[in-house]
Protein backbone atom coordinates (compact mmCIF):
# COMPACT_ATOMS: atom_id res chain seq x y z
CA UNK A 1 0.00 0.00 0.00
CA UNK A 2 3.17 2.73 0.70
CA UNK A 3 4.08 1.71 -2.51
CA UNK A 4 1.22 1.94 -4.60
CA UNK A 5 0.54 5.39 -2.75
CA UNK A 6 3.78 7.09 -4.36
CA UNK A 7 4.26 5.28 -7.53
CA UNK A 8 4.13 8.20 -9.76
CA UNK A 9 6.98 9.68 -7.53
CA UNK A 10 9.12 6.65 -7.44
CA UNK A 11 8.79 6.53 -11.02
CA UNK A 12 9.39 10.29 -11.64
CA UNK A 13 12.61 9.73 -9.29
CA UNK A 14 13.64 6.92 -11.62
CA UNK A 15 13.12 9.03 -14.98
CA UNK A 16 15.17 11.65 -13.28
CA UNK A 17 18.21 9.18 -12.61
CA UNK A 18 17.93 8.34 -16.51
CA UNK A 19 18.27 12.13 -17.32
CA UNK A 20 20.92 12.68 -15.58
CA UNK A 21 22.47 9.55 -17.19
CA UNK A 22 21.44 10.07 -20.63
CA UNK A 23 22.93 13.89 -19.61
CA UNK A 24 26.32 12.61 -18.64
CA UNK A 25 26.55 10.23 -21.42
CA UNK A 26 25.31 11.80 -24.28
CA UNK A 27 27.56 14.34 -26.24
CA UNK A 28 26.15 18.44 -26.48
CA UNK A 29 25.01 17.83 -29.86
CA UNK A 30 22.26 14.85 -28.81
CA UNK A 31 21.25 16.17 -25.37
CA UNK A 32 18.48 18.05 -27.02
CA UNK A 33 16.68 14.71 -27.08
CA UNK A 34 16.63 14.66 -23.40
CA UNK A 35 13.07 16.40 -23.61
CA UNK A 36 11.81 13.36 -25.72
CA UNK A 37 13.25 11.17 -22.97
CA UNK A 38 11.69 13.34 -20.34
CA UNK A 39 8.02 13.73 -22.28
CA UNK A 40 8.11 9.94 -23.26
CA UNK A 41 8.92 8.56 -19.60
CA UNK A 42 6.51 10.87 -17.94
CA UNK A 43 3.85 9.87 -21.20
CA UNK A 44 4.63 5.98 -19.93
CA UNK A 45 4.57 7.07 -15.69
CA UNK A 46 0.76 8.41 -17.10
CA UNK A 47 0.14 4.78 -18.49
CA UNK A 48 1.41 3.21 -15.45
CA UNK A 49 0.13 5.08 -12.89
CA UNK A 50 -3.27 4.72 -14.42
CA UNK A 51 -3.31 1.28 -14.86
CA UNK A 52 -1.45 0.52 -11.53
CA UNK A 53 -1.76 3.28 -9.30
CA UNK A 54 -5.26 4.23 -9.10
CA UNK A 55 -6.30 3.95 -5.79
CA UNK A 56 -9.32 2.05 -3.82
CA UNK A 57 -10.97 4.26 -1.64
CA UNK A 58 -9.52 6.75 0.33
CA UNK A 59 -6.52 5.19 2.54
CA UNK A 60 -3.49 6.68 4.33
CA UNK A 61 -0.12 5.46 4.12
CA UNK A 62 3.38 5.66 5.58
CA UNK A 63 1.89 6.80 9.12
CA UNK A 64 -0.85 8.87 8.38
CA UNK A 65 1.35 11.04 6.19
CA UNK A 66 0.67 10.42 2.86
CA UNK A 67 -3.22 9.96 1.45
CA UNK A 68 -3.90 8.14 -1.57
CA UNK A 69 -7.56 8.87 -2.95
CA UNK A 70 -9.50 9.96 -6.19
CA UNK A 71 -8.25 14.17 -5.19
CA UNK A 72 -4.53 13.25 -5.21
CA UNK A 73 -4.43 10.85 -7.77
CA UNK A 74 -6.09 13.28 -10.32
CA UNK A 75 -3.91 16.08 -9.34
CA UNK A 76 -0.74 13.87 -9.64
CA UNK A 77 -1.72 13.05 -13.47
CA UNK A 78 -2.62 16.76 -13.79
CA UNK A 79 0.75 17.97 -13.22
CA UNK A 80 2.41 14.84 -14.92
CA UNK A 81 1.06 16.02 -18.27
CA UNK A 82 1.75 19.74 -17.47
CA UNK A 83 5.16 18.34 -17.29
CA UNK A 84 5.28 16.35 -20.54
CA UNK A 85 4.10 19.60 -22.43
CA UNK A 86 6.59 21.78 -20.33
CA UNK A 87 9.39 19.02 -21.23
CA UNK A 88 8.64 19.48 -25.19
CA UNK A 89 8.18 22.86 -25.54
CA UNK A 90 11.60 23.92 -23.88
CA UNK A 91 13.53 21.63 -26.27
CA UNK A 92 14.41 24.36 -28.89
CA UNK A 93 14.21 27.29 -26.65
CA UNK A 94 17.77 28.38 -26.21
CA UNK A 95 19.65 27.94 -23.29
CA UNK A 96 17.36 25.90 -22.09
CA UNK A 97 16.71 22.24 -24.16
CA UNK A 98 19.68 20.84 -24.34
CA UNK A 99 20.88 21.32 -20.38
CA UNK A 100 19.68 18.43 -18.40
CA UNK A 101 19.62 20.13 -15.56
CA UNK A 102 16.51 22.07 -16.77
CA UNK A 103 14.71 18.80 -16.75
CA UNK A 104 15.86 17.50 -13.35
CA UNK A 105 14.48 20.03 -11.66
CA UNK A 106 11.29 20.00 -13.50
CA UNK A 107 11.12 16.61 -12.47
CA UNK A 108 12.14 17.29 -8.92
CA UNK A 109 9.55 20.14 -8.64
CA UNK A 110 6.97 17.34 -10.16
CA UNK A 111 7.61 15.40 -7.06
CA UNK A 112 7.07 18.12 -4.90
CA UNK A 113 3.70 18.92 -6.32
CA UNK A 114 2.42 15.61 -6.59
CA UNK A 115 3.30 15.03 -2.74
CA UNK A 116 1.51 18.66 -2.11
CA UNK A 117 -1.52 16.79 -3.79
CA UNK A 118 -1.38 14.05 -1.07
CA UNK A 119 0.05 15.33 1.88
CA UNK A 120 -1.54 14.43 5.03
CA UNK A 121 0.38 15.91 7.25
CA UNK A 122 1.72 19.72 7.96
CA UNK A 123 4.93 18.36 8.35
CA UNK A 124 4.69 16.52 4.56
CA UNK A 125 2.65 19.52 3.11
CA UNK A 126 5.51 21.50 4.41
CA UNK A 127 8.54 19.90 3.29
CA UNK A 128 6.12 19.05 -0.61
CA UNK A 129 5.76 22.95 -0.65
CA UNK A 130 9.55 23.48 -0.45
CA UNK A 131 10.79 20.55 -2.62
CA UNK A 132 8.15 22.14 -5.57
CA UNK A 133 9.37 25.71 -4.68
CA UNK A 134 13.32 25.71 -4.72
CA UNK A 135 13.48 24.57 -8.03
CA UNK A 136 10.83 26.79 -9.26
CA UNK A 137 13.43 29.52 -7.96
CA UNK A 138 16.32 28.22 -9.88
CA UNK A 139 14.23 27.47 -13.06
CA UNK A 140 13.14 31.02 -13.48
CA UNK A 141 16.35 32.37 -13.21
CA UNK A 142 17.69 29.67 -15.31
CA UNK A 143 19.24 31.77 -17.98
CA UNK A 144 21.99 33.37 -16.63
CA UNK A 145 23.26 35.78 -19.18
CA UNK A 146 19.98 37.28 -19.48
CA UNK A 147 19.51 39.92 -16.50
CA UNK A 148 15.30 39.98 -17.07
CA UNK A 149 15.93 35.81 -16.13
CA UNK A 150 18.08 36.42 -13.21
CA UNK A 151 15.78 39.58 -11.81
CA UNK A 152 12.82 36.82 -11.93
CA UNK A 153 14.78 34.30 -10.29
CA UNK A 154 15.67 36.89 -7.43
CA UNK A 155 12.42 38.16 -6.76
CA UNK A 156 10.61 34.95 -6.71
CA UNK A 157 12.97 33.37 -4.42
CA UNK A 158 12.70 36.60 -2.06
CA UNK A 159 8.84 37.24 -2.23
CA UNK A 160 8.57 33.33 -2.02
CA UNK A 161 10.51 32.61 0.59
CA UNK A 162 9.07 35.01 2.88
CA UNK A 163 5.29 34.20 2.23
CA UNK A 164 6.80 30.61 2.98
CA UNK A 165 8.24 31.83 6.20
CA UNK A 166 4.83 33.44 7.13
CA UNK A 167 3.09 30.08 6.25
CA UNK A 168 4.95 28.26 8.20
CA UNK A 169 4.30 30.29 11.34
CA UNK A 170 0.52 29.53 10.61
CA UNK A 171 1.78 25.90 11.12
CA UNK A 172 3.35 26.15 13.86
CA UNK A 173 0.52 28.11 15.40
CA UNK A 174 -2.24 25.41 15.02
CA UNK A 175 0.50 22.58 15.79
CA UNK A 176 0.45 24.70 18.85
CA UNK A 177 -2.91 25.10 19.66
CA UNK A 178 -4.01 21.66 18.68
CA UNK A 179 -1.09 19.40 19.43
CA UNK A 180 -1.01 17.37 16.54
CA UNK A 181 0.47 17.96 12.79
CA UNK A 182 -2.30 15.48 11.43
CA UNK A 183 -4.99 16.72 9.05
CA UNK A 184 -7.67 14.85 10.38
CA UNK A 185 -7.05 14.56 13.97
CA UNK A 186 -6.46 18.43 13.44
CA UNK A 187 -10.06 18.57 11.93
CA UNK A 188 -11.41 16.72 14.89
CA UNK A 189 -9.75 19.07 17.50
CA UNK A 190 -11.03 22.41 15.88
CA UNK A 191 -14.14 21.04 15.34
CA UNK A 192 -14.22 20.83 18.95
CA UNK A 193 -16.23 23.01 20.87
CA UNK A 194 -13.04 23.52 23.48
CA UNK A 195 -11.58 25.12 20.14
CA UNK A 196 -10.62 28.57 20.86
CA UNK A 197 -11.68 30.39 17.20
CA UNK A 198 -10.38 33.77 17.46
CA UNK A 199 -6.63 32.48 17.40
CA UNK A 200 -7.30 29.85 14.67
CA UNK A 201 -8.18 32.57 12.56
CA UNK A 202 -5.25 34.20 13.18
CA UNK A 203 -3.48 30.98 12.07
CA UNK A 204 -5.72 30.76 8.84
CA UNK A 205 -5.13 34.36 7.78
CA UNK A 206 -1.31 33.50 8.30
CA UNK A 207 -1.44 30.32 6.08
CA UNK A 208 -3.79 31.56 3.97
CA UNK A 209 -0.65 34.40 2.76
CA UNK A 210 1.41 31.34 1.40
CA UNK A 211 -1.43 29.65 -0.24
CA UNK A 212 -2.47 32.80 -1.68
CA UNK A 213 1.07 33.43 -2.70
CA UNK A 214 1.45 29.97 -4.44
CA UNK A 215 -2.00 30.60 -6.65
CA UNK A 216 -1.53 34.12 -7.55
CA UNK A 217 -4.30 35.65 -5.53
CA UNK A 218 -4.77 39.33 -4.58
CA UNK A 219 -3.36 40.76 -3.08
CA UNK A 220 0.13 38.39 -3.11
CA UNK A 221 -0.14 38.32 -6.97
CA UNK A 222 2.52 41.12 -7.53
CA UNK A 223 5.29 38.85 -8.36
CA UNK A 224 3.78 37.12 -11.28
CA UNK A 225 3.88 39.82 -13.95
CA UNK A 226 7.67 40.58 -13.19
CA UNK A 227 8.49 36.42 -12.78
CA UNK A 228 6.40 35.36 -15.85
CA UNK A 229 7.48 38.15 -18.31
CA UNK A 230 11.46 37.07 -17.07
CA UNK A 231 11.50 33.54 -16.90
CA UNK A 232 12.47 31.41 -19.79
CA UNK A 233 8.88 30.98 -21.85
CA UNK A 234 8.33 27.13 -20.95
CA UNK A 235 9.21 27.77 -17.39
CA UNK A 236 6.81 30.88 -17.14
CA UNK A 237 3.55 28.13 -18.70
CA UNK A 238 4.69 25.80 -16.02
CA UNK A 239 4.20 28.28 -13.25
CA UNK A 240 0.80 29.47 -14.87
CA UNK A 241 -0.69 26.23 -14.58
CA UNK A 242 1.07 23.26 -12.73
CA UNK A 243 2.55 25.19 -9.85
CA UNK A 244 -1.14 27.23 -9.92
CA UNK A 245 -2.79 23.80 -9.75
CA UNK A 246 -0.41 22.16 -6.86
CA UNK A 247 -1.57 25.14 -5.09
CA UNK A 248 -5.13 24.93 -5.81
CA UNK A 249 -5.26 21.47 -4.28
CA UNK A 250 -3.73 22.04 -0.92
CA UNK A 251 -5.94 24.90 -0.69
CA UNK A 252 -9.01 22.67 -1.42
CA UNK A 253 -7.78 19.98 0.93
CA UNK A 254 -6.78 22.07 3.69
CA UNK A 255 -9.56 23.95 3.73
CA UNK A 256 -12.26 21.39 3.52
CA UNK A 257 -10.70 19.21 5.44
CA UNK A 258 -8.94 20.85 8.41
CA UNK A 259 -10.68 24.33 8.24
CA UNK A 260 -13.99 23.72 7.53
CA UNK A 261 -15.48 24.30 11.28
CA UNK A 262 -14.35 27.88 10.67
CA UNK A 263 -16.02 27.84 6.86
CA UNK A 264 -18.23 30.64 7.71
CA UNK A 265 -15.52 32.52 8.34
CA UNK A 266 -13.02 32.20 5.25
CA UNK A 267 -15.82 31.67 2.60
CA UNK A 268 -16.56 35.54 3.17
CA UNK A 269 -12.56 36.34 3.32
CA UNK A 270 -12.10 34.31 0.24
CA UNK A 271 -15.12 35.84 -1.31
CA UNK A 272 -13.59 39.39 -1.11
CA UNK A 273 -10.38 37.78 -2.15
CA UNK A 274 -11.89 36.31 -5.32
CA UNK A 275 -13.51 39.66 -6.54
CA UNK A 276 -10.25 41.69 -6.11
CA UNK A 277 -8.42 38.78 -8.03
CA UNK A 278 -10.86 38.77 -10.97
CA UNK A 279 -11.19 42.56 -11.26
CA UNK A 280 -7.46 43.53 -10.69
CA UNK A 281 -6.05 40.61 -13.17
CA UNK A 282 -8.66 41.80 -15.65
CA UNK A 283 -8.11 45.83 -15.53
CA UNK A 284 -4.51 45.59 -15.54
CA UNK A 285 -4.11 43.17 -18.65
CA UNK A 286 -6.26 45.88 -20.64
CA UNK A 287 -3.31 47.92 -20.49
CA UNK A 288 -0.38 45.10 -21.23
CA UNK A 289 1.65 45.76 -24.55
CA UNK A 290 4.19 42.35 -23.20
CA UNK A 291 2.23 39.18 -24.07
CA UNK A 292 4.20 37.30 -21.13
CA UNK A 293 2.96 39.88 -18.81
CA UNK A 294 -0.93 39.46 -20.28
CA UNK A 295 -0.90 36.49 -19.66
CA UNK A 296 0.52 36.82 -16.43
CA UNK A 297 -2.27 38.77 -15.13
CA UNK A 298 -4.74 37.07 -16.97
CA UNK A 299 -3.46 33.77 -14.78
CA UNK A 300 -4.28 35.90 -11.74
CA UNK A 301 -7.70 36.44 -13.18
CA UNK A 302 -8.42 33.05 -13.52
CA UNK A 303 -7.54 32.07 -10.14
CA UNK A 304 -10.26 34.67 -9.36
CA UNK A 305 -12.54 32.49 -10.79
CA UNK A 306 -11.56 29.47 -9.34
CA UNK A 307 -11.79 30.56 -5.87
CA UNK A 308 -15.60 31.23 -6.45
CA UNK A 309 -15.99 27.74 -6.70
CA UNK A 310 -14.00 27.04 -3.49
CA UNK A 311 -16.33 29.31 -2.03
CA UNK A 312 -19.38 27.54 -2.97
CA UNK A 313 -18.54 24.96 -0.57
CA UNK A 314 -20.36 22.16 -2.26
CA UNK A 315 -19.54 19.61 -4.27
CA UNK A 316 -20.32 21.13 -7.32
CA UNK A 317 -18.50 24.02 -6.91
CA UNK A 318 -15.00 21.96 -5.78
CA UNK A 319 -15.82 19.66 -8.64
CA UNK A 320 -15.91 22.48 -10.93
CA UNK A 321 -12.46 24.08 -9.57
CA UNK A 322 -11.18 20.48 -10.56
CA UNK A 323 -12.26 20.44 -13.79
CA UNK A 324 -11.24 24.07 -14.61
CA UNK A 325 -7.84 22.85 -13.45
CA UNK A 326 -7.97 20.86 -16.27
CA UNK A 327 -9.24 22.89 -18.35
CA UNK A 328 -7.17 25.80 -17.60
CA UNK A 329 -4.24 23.54 -17.61
CA UNK A 330 -3.95 22.37 -21.30
CA UNK A 331 -5.54 26.01 -22.70
CA UNK A 332 -3.06 28.05 -20.55
CA UNK A 333 0.21 25.82 -21.68
CA UNK A 334 -1.12 26.11 -25.41
CA UNK A 335 -1.29 29.70 -25.16
CA UNK A 336 2.25 29.91 -23.57
CA UNK A 337 3.33 27.19 -26.45
CA UNK A 338 2.62 29.68 -29.16
CA UNK A 339 4.53 31.84 -27.51
CA UNK A 340 7.04 29.82 -26.96
CA UNK A 341 6.91 29.34 -31.31
CA UNK A 342 6.83 32.81 -32.03
CA UNK A 343 9.42 34.35 -29.92
CA UNK A 344 12.25 31.49 -30.79
CA UNK A 345 11.74 33.11 -34.49
CA UNK A 346 10.74 36.55 -34.12
CA UNK A 347 12.73 37.36 -31.12
CA UNK A 348 10.24 39.99 -29.61
CA UNK A 349 7.55 39.09 -26.57
CA UNK A 350 5.76 42.42 -27.90
CA UNK A 351 2.23 41.72 -29.05
CA UNK A 352 2.73 44.30 -31.82
CA UNK A 353 5.17 41.45 -33.38
CA UNK A 354 2.09 39.12 -33.75
CA UNK A 355 0.98 41.28 -36.45
CA UNK A 356 0.42 39.12 -39.97
CA UNK A 357 1.44 35.67 -37.99
CA UNK A 358 -2.16 33.87 -39.21
CA UNK A 359 -0.35 34.58 -43.25
CA UNK A 360 3.35 33.27 -41.66
CA UNK A 361 1.98 30.23 -39.88
CA UNK A 362 -1.70 29.36 -39.86
CA UNK A 363 -1.95 26.85 -37.98
CA UNK A 364 0.14 28.01 -35.57
CA UNK A 365 -2.30 31.07 -35.13
CA UNK A 366 -4.94 29.14 -35.38
CA UNK A 367 -4.11 27.04 -31.93
CA UNK A 368 -3.98 30.76 -30.37
CA UNK A 369 -7.20 31.61 -31.68
CA UNK A 370 -8.61 28.07 -29.69
CA UNK A 371 -6.00 28.97 -26.91
CA UNK A 372 -6.97 32.42 -26.40
CA UNK A 373 -11.00 31.83 -26.85
CA UNK A 374 -10.87 29.10 -24.62
CA UNK A 375 -9.30 31.70 -21.89
CA UNK A 376 -12.12 34.26 -22.87
CA UNK A 377 -15.02 31.54 -21.91
CA UNK A 378 -16.28 31.40 -25.54
CA UNK A 379 -18.18 27.79 -26.79
CA UNK A 380 -17.97 25.17 -27.17
CA UNK A 381 -14.61 25.14 -25.99
CA UNK A 382 -13.21 23.94 -22.01
CA UNK A 383 -13.18 27.56 -20.80
CA UNK A 384 -16.91 28.21 -21.29
CA UNK A 385 -17.41 25.05 -19.51
CA UNK A 386 -15.47 25.57 -16.84
CA UNK A 387 -16.69 29.10 -15.99
CA UNK A 388 -20.41 27.75 -16.35
CA UNK A 389 -20.11 24.95 -13.71
CA UNK A 390 -18.34 27.53 -11.06
CA UNK A 391 -20.96 30.24 -11.77
CA UNK A 392 -23.52 27.95 -11.37
CA UNK A 393 -21.80 26.30 -8.06
CA UNK A 394 -22.18 30.08 -6.60
CA UNK A 395 -25.51 30.38 -8.04
CA UNK A 396 -26.59 27.11 -6.08
CA UNK A 397 -24.84 28.41 -2.66
CA UNK A 398 -26.80 31.84 -3.07
CA UNK A 399 -23.44 33.44 -3.70
CA UNK A 400 -25.26 34.90 -6.59
CA UNK A 401 -23.69 38.50 -6.12
CA UNK A 402 -20.17 37.07 -6.56
CA UNK A 403 -21.58 34.92 -10.14
CA UNK A 404 -22.77 38.27 -11.01
CA UNK A 405 -19.41 39.68 -10.55
CA UNK A 406 -17.79 36.78 -12.03
CA UNK A 407 -19.73 36.92 -15.81
CA UNK A 408 -18.88 40.86 -15.78
CA UNK A 409 -14.73 40.01 -15.01
CA UNK A 410 -15.21 37.42 -18.34
CA UNK A 411 -16.54 40.15 -20.76
CA UNK A 412 -13.74 42.37 -19.06
CA UNK A 413 -11.67 39.95 -20.00
CA UNK A 414 -13.70 39.00 -23.53
CA UNK A 415 -11.88 42.24 -24.62
CA UNK A 416 -7.79 41.88 -24.35
CA UNK A 417 -7.79 38.27 -25.65
CA UNK A 418 -9.46 39.67 -29.08
CA UNK A 419 -7.47 42.09 -29.12
CA UNK A 420 -4.86 39.97 -28.91
CA UNK A 421 -6.35 38.15 -31.73
CA UNK A 422 -7.15 40.84 -33.81
CA UNK A 423 -3.43 41.22 -34.09
CA UNK A 424 -2.74 37.84 -35.04
CA UNK A 425 -5.23 37.81 -37.92
CA UNK A 426 -6.48 41.48 -38.89
CA UNK A 427 -3.04 43.40 -38.84
CA UNK A 428 -0.13 43.49 -41.29
CA UNK A 429 3.73 43.17 -40.61
CA UNK A 430 5.51 46.15 -40.81
CA UNK A 431 7.72 44.41 -43.19
CA UNK A 432 5.61 43.20 -46.28
CA UNK A 433 8.14 40.90 -47.36
CA UNK A 434 8.21 38.76 -43.97
CA UNK A 435 4.86 37.52 -44.50
CA UNK A 436 5.72 35.34 -47.26
CA UNK A 437 7.97 33.50 -44.73
CA UNK A 438 6.70 30.85 -43.28
CA UNK A 439 7.33 30.74 -39.65
CA UNK A 440 8.83 27.40 -38.65
CA UNK A 441 7.11 25.26 -36.05
CA UNK A 442 9.52 22.39 -34.94
CA UNK A 443 8.17 18.81 -34.20
CA UNK A 444 8.18 18.88 -30.38
CA UNK A 445 6.18 22.08 -30.63
CA UNK A 446 3.86 20.72 -33.15
CA UNK A 447 3.45 17.80 -30.93
CA UNK A 448 2.61 19.30 -27.74
CA UNK A 449 0.41 21.78 -29.42
CA UNK A 450 -1.71 19.22 -31.09
CA UNK A 451 -2.33 17.39 -28.43
CA UNK A 452 -3.47 20.27 -25.74
CA UNK A 453 -5.42 22.50 -28.96
CA UNK A 454 -7.33 18.67 -29.21
CA UNK A 455 -7.88 18.25 -25.48
CA UNK A 456 -9.67 21.94 -25.22
CA UNK A 457 -11.84 21.14 -28.01
CA UNK A 458 -12.54 17.67 -26.27
CA UNK A 459 -12.99 18.89 -23.02
CA UNK A 460 -15.35 21.17 -24.47
CA UNK A 461 -17.48 19.39 -26.50
CA UNK A 462 -17.51 15.88 -24.41
CA UNK A 463 -16.96 17.38 -20.67
CA UNK A 464 -19.44 14.81 -19.43
CA UNK A 465 -17.12 11.98 -18.66
CA UNK A 466 -14.14 14.46 -17.70
CA UNK A 467 -16.68 16.31 -15.29
CA UNK A 468 -17.59 12.90 -13.73
CA UNK A 469 -14.08 12.14 -12.71
CA UNK A 470 -13.78 15.94 -11.06
CA UNK A 471 -16.60 14.58 -9.17
CA UNK A 472 -15.48 12.14 -8.21
CA UNK A 473 -11.97 13.34 -7.07
CA UNK A 474 -14.16 15.91 -5.58
CA UNK A 475 -15.96 13.17 -3.57
CA UNK A 476 -13.00 12.74 -1.31
CA UNK A 477 -13.50 15.99 0.63
CA UNK A 478 -17.09 14.80 1.58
Amino acid sequence: MNFLAVLPEILILVLAGFVLAFDAAWPEDKRRSLGWLTAGGLGAILVVSLLFGAPNGSTTAFNGMVRQDWLAFSFKLLFIFGAAATALFGMDFAGLGERGEFYILMLVSLIGMNLMASANNLIMLYLAIETTSIPLYILAGFLRADFKSTESGFKYLVFGAATSSIMLYGFSLVFGFTGTTDFAALATKLGSASAETLPLVGALILILVGLSFKISAFPFHFWAPDVYEGSPTPVAGYLSTASKAAGFAVLLRFLMLVFFPLASTWTVALAIIATATMTVGNLISLAQKNIKRLLAYSSIAHAGYMLIGVVALNQLGMSAVVFYLVGYLVTNLAAFGSVVVVSRVIGSDEISAYAGLSRRSPYLALAMLVAFLSLAGMPPLVGFVAKFFVFAAAVKSDWIWLAFVGVLNSIIGLYYYLNVLKVVYLFRAPNLEDESKPLPVSRPHAVALTVLVFGIILLGVLFTPWFNWSMNAAAAMF
